[in-house]
């Protein structure tokens, strides 16, 4: 059988990493570099002249033109925290290096931090990926189909309407022969409405949407998009259906990695972070050894998420 060239890359290893963004030092030049690629340039006047200074471990400029003060890390996602930039990539590392994904308790315990502050550090991180995947548009060939995270309530309403289940819609873009592109996952109803507002965001013509059937996936008809219907009926065959391999075993892969590691987090509020997650790591998985490094870059542009925007649901900072 033919190892899954996706799952057996070297990725990048632990010694290397801390070889790599070790230091405070490192971490800093690395953030400068990204932040003001021509060298820094106060963002009040935009002059370029300053002077540098430290407040304990924290590197501040002053423009030499306006007096303003600004941090390294001020105006981005790394702002207000305590943490040392190399725990911060740390998080980074373990987060887009794992599988099926790391639970705020285990970077609690790898970063040595408080619970609180690995699942704010976490969240936050999640955010930029959410932001980072606001953009993505599937094309072509997408297999879509309709799933729920969370379960029943012992005594509470079964099936559908149970108030712990969260809808999302899953689509995949695939190759003509159903090889798995990008992922798009949203949560969103299963109304015509819905879905309508999601093709218009997260399609792009010319596009084929192969669905299941159900109702409110036609709504796509009236966008531009082409709808392929195959009425699969129920149970376990119609998981195995053929046209829906690419989707099924991604909603296999994502269960299965959000039931391990996380075990239940709020369903309703925080469930489009966590999907974002799962999309933003699908969506770069060939290439393990890059990706620290362009989720550092996008939190270097990405602005501040205080704890209050955090735990609004579904906040954008």
């Amino acid at each position: 059988m033919a190892m899954n060239r996706v799952q057996y890359q070297a990725g990048l290893p632990m010694l290397e990493f801390f070889e790599d963004y070790g230091t405070q030092e490192q971490c800093e030049e690395l953030v400068r570099a990204w932040r003001w690629p021509q060298g820094f340039a106060c963002p009040r006047c935009g002059q370029t002249w300053h002077s540098e200074f430290r407040r304990g471990q924290r590197l501040y400029f002053q423009c030499s033109a306006c007096r303003y003060q600004c941090s390294l890390v001020s105006g981005t996602v790394f702002e207000s925290s305590k943490l040392a930039l190399p725990k911060w990539f740390l998080a980074m590392h373990l987060m887009t290096q794992a599988k099926n994904g790391v639970s705020a308790l285990e970077l609690m315990r790898h970063l040595g931090v408080s619970y609180p502050t690995a699942w704010l550090l976490k969240h936050k991180l999640m955010e930029v990926m959410h932001l980072r995947e606001q953009g993505r548009q599937l094309t072509g060939r997408v297999e879509i189909d309709d799933a729920y995270l969370g379960g029943e309530i012992q005594g509470g309403k079964a099936g559908r309407g149970s108030p712990n289940k969260v809808e999302f819609v899953a689509a995949v873009q695939t190759t003509e022969s159903g090889e798995s592109v990008l992922l798009c996952l949203s949560k969103r109803p299963f109304t015509k409405e819905s879905i309508k507002e999601f093709a218009a965001k997260s399609l792009a013509a010319p596009a084929t949407l192969v669905s299941d059937g159900l109702g409110c996936f036609t709504a796509v008809r009236g966008t531009g998009i082409l709808h392929e219907p195959h009425v699969t009926g129920g149970g376990a065959a119609s998981s195995k259906h053929p046209s829906f391999l690419a989707v099924n075993t991604v909603l296999g892969n994502l269960k299965t990695a959000l039931a391990g590691t996380y075990h239940a987090f709020g369903f309703d509020k925080y469930a489009h972070r966590y999907l974002a997650q799962v999309q933003y790591l699908f969506n770069r998985r060939y290439d393990l050894r890059a990706i620290l490094v362009r989720l550092a870059r996008a939190a270097c542009q990405t602005n501040p998420c205080p704890l209050l925007a955090i735990r609004a649901a579904e906040s954008s900072c």
